[in-house]
């Protein structure tokens, strides 16, 4: 099984993924340890924050968070996902 290391933010040297990664950690949401694989590819991890909060940051008015969790349960179960 592949290992890929959790960074930190001291070890992010663009400024912006270092932030998002603090901000996760803050939170808890996007999951921190899968943005701090993430990290390893800044694009990638630009890609995803940047939809994430599009969908369920600036969106956050039309469906409630724990709707959105539910759904994700929901979409999960139904295609066999164990993760």
């Amino acid at each position: 099984m592949a290992r890929i290391s959790y960074l930190t933010p001291e070890e992010i040297s663009d400024p912006q993924a270092r932030q998002w990664l603090e901000d996760s950690i803050r939170v808890g949401r996007p999951g921190p340890e899968n943005q701090a694989i993430r990290a390893h590819q800044p694009d990638v991890m630009r890609s995803f924050t940047m939809t994430f909060d599009m969908l369920f940051k600036r969106g956050k008015g039309t469906v409630e968070w724990d709707l959105k969790e539910l759904l994700r349960a929901y979409i999960a179960l139904s295609m066999s996902c164990s993760y």
